[in-house]
């Protein structure tokens, strides 16, 4: 079910990923493609992360492709505007936390998506997380702390 904000109809969903969390909004557009804001004009399609366009926070035509994957499956490239709001962890952690949050997002949008986006894995939580260091190694979560020959 959609959600109201301003009396704008969106999608919300949370995507994972080591220590990043991200809140995905899937705004659907009005029947005008585009909405202007000051110093800014958003059309169906765009996607801004922390207020700030995709290519601006992540530059490269690999992370734009990793994340149209689900966008491409589902045929919503041009549906929306997607606004996404991350927090923690690096890059690449934040990254894949976005395009699983795009990817449960479409899963709400329509129940059919699902079937399109579970084979390829879009919908699967990564649930590896860093190791704690433990006591007594050398700095490390398993590494030996060095012992003395003689």
């Amino acid at each position: 079910m959609a959600r109201k904000s301003k009396g704008i109809k969106y999608y919300e969903a949370i995507g994972r990923r080591k220590s990043a969390v991200a809140r995905v909004r899937l705004y659907l557009s009005a029947k005008n493609s585009e909405l202007n804001i000051p110093d800014e004009t958003i059309s169906k399609g765009d996607i801004f992360i922390n207020h700030i366009r995709f290519n601006q926070y992540f530059p490269g035509s690999l992370y734009e492709t990793l994340v149209n994957a689900p966008l491409m499956l589902t045929n919503a490239l041009n549906r929306f505007v997607v606004s996404v709001r991350v927090l923690g962890g690096g890059k690449r952690g934040q990254l894949d936390a976005v395009i699983l949050g795009i990817s449960r997002a479409l899963e709400k949008v329509d129940k059919e998506n699902r079937v399109k986006l579970k084979p390829q894995g879009l919908l699967t939580r990564d649930a590896r997380v860093r190791e704690r260091r433990k006591v007594g190694t050398g700095g490390r979560a398993r590494r030996k702390k060095q012992s003395p020959k003689r």
